[in-house]
């Protein structure tokens, strides 16, 4: 592969900086980092998938069939853009119950008209 050299034009491209303090320039580091972030951000806010919310309760302890099955299942309600994770655990905290038996009793048909909470 043949390697092509590049102009060096640092100079020129950092001319409106130049004037700026170290503390500008940090300011401006971080100003512009969270113009970037905050649609990424809002964009994993308001938009999930079927794969996310399985990951999410597999890391929760849930076994990949259960998983599975219980994203298929609030999938099919709607329920799914709420956050199948965040929705076991209010179950949960709503029940006092483990969040283990949460979702086992939505497994076996139990608890779904608490949600969405």
């Amino acid at each position: 592969m043949k390697h092509i050299e590049r102009e060096d034009d640092f100079s020129s491209r950092r001319m409106h900086l130049r004037e700026l303090s170290d503390d500008e320039l940090h300011a401006r580091f971080w100003d512009l980092v969270n113009q970037i972030v905050t649609p990424l951000i809002d964009e994993a806010r308001s938009h999930t998938t079927p794969s996310i919310e399985r990951s999410v309760l597999l890391r929760m302890g849930f076994s990949s069939l259960e998983a599975g099955d219980l994203v298929a299942a609030m999938h099919r309600r709607g329920l799914l853009n709420h956050g199948a994770g965040r929705q076991i655990l209010e179950l949960a905290n709503k029940r006092r119950i483990s969040i283990r038996d949460a979702g086992s009793a939505l497994l076996e048909g139990r608890y779904w008209e608490l949600l969405p909470l």
